[in-house]
């Protein structure tokens, strides 16, 4: 059973959590934060080790200067300094009008100034699963921040009631930006407006699809892979390439690829990788990033096989046991399917045939669309209390834990904070942990 009972909620301690939980609930905003969506509501924010938030504060300038190290391999690989099946891993299936706004003077050595890893937090500390540089949830974590800071006063919140109000105002030079919102990112609207009527200063939401450049600074709420669809936001991407406008993520489609964790781990960039990020911080993402490869279904020699798996060709995966199958498999990006775990196989979750088909998949698609493969860690239990409506009582579920940290970084590029922590806490018998129905969503707080 993935949701317990005890007795010990039907104590005064608990009438007062039921309380709280109410009143939580109570003040969610009209209209929700989630089109459609809700979740489970507890009393208490996830409490994390003064350890674990310690180890949180100093991944921000280590995310920030990998992604600084990955932008320079791909540009060097493009310009022929590195070799050129780097930039070709990760222009598959990208137009190249698209990659050119990109690499455009004014946005060269721009990246992206919100970091979001997906990080599971397992019984050895982290692994990161993908670093996103467009996140949802930045509305949800800034609410939670100030109700449960309200709620809970005693409670040590990370990033504080304002943490992530003020990250994400850090990001531009000037008090206030347009938010571009897409139709394909609709869900999260509602988030954006209100996060917008809370930051001091002139912030607006618009639609992606008809918005025209006006000399404001612009945040982008919306996939390049959807570009076809906005004509306004194309013409953003050409403002900024031209220098007129700023924007939080620049239109480089290679920063939002999940296969920088397999090139991360390939044998022949290793002493890049070092070089780039000096050897102390290259061993500390070795110890975050799962091994990862690119499905890349050409043969390699007959004297060798493909490191850690034993194979020659990823087809030979079908015939995995299943106690072998510790794998998972997902789109890398630039595609629908690749966020919001739609493209997620996890091999010990399924039957052998339906991994069959998922790694022939994978490997029919590389042309176009190549997926990543990952090592899988399973997330260490916890157990987290939360309000059942149904029954009108406290339940304690026994789950798994999603963290999600906000890290933004200044327009100048000069400081990185860590603007709060979300936690999702999914029951005990789900093995993706995303936002569900049935998970738990609170702010994390630094333990007493």
């Amino acid at each position: 059973m993935n949701v317990i009972s005890t007795g010990a909620m039907h104590l005064p301690s608990a009438n007062k959590n039921i309380e709280t939980a109410r009143r939580i609930h109570a003040a969610l905003p009209q209209g929700g934060l989630f089109a459609e969506k809700a979740w489970r509501i507890s009393p208490e924010p996830f409490a994390l080790s003064k350890k674990e938030v310690k180890a949180l504060e100093k991944l921000g300038p280590l995310l920030l200067r990998f992604q600084k190290a990955c932008d320079m391999i791909y540009r060097r690989s493009r310009n022929g300094s590195l070799p050129g099946w780097i930039s070709e891993y990760l222009d598959q299936g990208k137009p190249e009008s698209l990659l050119e706004l990109g690499l455009a003077t004014p946005v060269v050595e721009k990246t992206p100034r919100v970091i979001r890893p997906d990080l599971i937090l397992t019984e050895s500390g982290f692994t990161a699963t993908e670093l996103d540089s467009v996140p949802g949830g930045i509305g949800l974590t800034a609410w939670l921040e100030e109700i449960y800071s309200r709620e809970n006063p005693h409670a040590a919140l990370v990033g504080g009631d304002h943490g992530m109000l003020d990250g994400f105002a850090s990001v531009f030079s000037e008090a206030g930006a347009d938010i571009l919102v897409s139709e394909e990112s609709a869900d999260y609207r509602p988030e954006m407006e209100w996060l917008s009527g809370k930051l001091d200063g002139d912030w607006g939401v618009f639609d992606a699809e008809s918005y025209q450049p006006n000399g404001r600074d612009v945040y982008r709420f919306f996939e390049l892979f959807d570009l076809p669809n906005l004509p306004g936001a194309e013409a953003v991407g050409k403002a900024v390439a031209a220098g007129e406008i700023d924007i939080a993520s620049p239109f480089k489609p290679w920063m939002e690829e999940k296969l920088w964790s397999a090139l991360f781990w390939s044998h022949p960039l290793k002493e890049v990788w070092r070089r780039e990020l000096r050897d102390g911080n290259w061993r500390r993402l070795q110890e975050l990033f799962p091994m990862s490869w690119v499905v890349d279904p050409a043969e390699v020699p007959h004297h060798a096989v493909i490191p850690e798996l034993g194979i020659q060709h990823f087809s030979e995966m079908k015939q995995f046991s299943q106690t072998e199958r510790d794998l998972v498999l997902k789109l890398s990006g630039f595609n629908e399917r690749a966020w919001g775990s739609k493209s997620v196989t996890i091999g010990q979750d399924v039957s052998q045939e339906d991994w069959g088909a998922a790694v022939d998949e994978a490997i029919e698609g590389y042309s176009s669309t190549p997926y990543v493969l990952q090592r899988f860690h399973s997330g260490k239990l916890v157990s987290h209390p939360w309000f059942n409506p149904e029954t009108g009582e406290m339940e304690i579920m026994e789950g798994r834990v999603r963290l999600c940290p906000y890290y933004f970084v200044s327009a100048t590029g000069s400081s990185v904070s860590l603007g709060g922590v979300l936690a999702t806490i999914c029951p005990s018998d789900k093995k993706v942990l995303h936002g569900m129905s049935d998970a738990i969503l609170v702010p994390c707080s630094i333990e007493r």
